[in-house]
């Protein structure tokens, strides 16, 4: 099993690099809730962040809440918990994203990459292939 030091990894999402670079996913962020919104905006910052940051990875699926119950306090979601997929493999990550008061673009995005997470436990966390 490989083991991914956990590393600190920073990074400030400019508004048009995150939700607005893609105008279809914007426009099916425009039909959820407000609160599943954050979610899967957050979602997707967490896959280009990781895919450009740490491009020994190549994320397709990111998930808040996997490990641990995702927190929301405005319009930032906070977890410990969360975890992405990338080729085939889930791995932990830890992540706060702040977005606009809308929740269609990102505003800050700090998170740790984890180690990845056997799959003997991805059917406990809901995770999938």
């Amino acid at each position: 099993m490989l083991k991914i030091g956990l590393a600190t990894i920073t990074a400030f999402v400019i508004a048009s690099q995150a939700a607005s670079a893609d105008p279809k996913f914007e426009r099916t962020l425009l039909r959820l809730a407000p609160s599943e919104r954050l979610e899967q905006l957050c979602a997707y910052a967490t896959m280009v962040n990781v895919r450009k940051d740490a491009r020994k990875f190549r994320p397709d699926r990111a998930v808040a809440n996997a490990v641990a119950q995702a927190t929301t306090q405005g319009n930032t979601l906070k977890t410990t918990g969360g975890a992405f997929r990338s080729q085939g493999k889930w791995y932990a990550i830890s992540f706060t994203c702040t977005a606009t008061p809308d929740r269609l673009k990102v505003v800050s995005f700090d998170y740790k990459v984890g180690a990845e997470i056997p799959s003997a436990k991805w059917a406990g966390y809901g995770l999938w292939n």
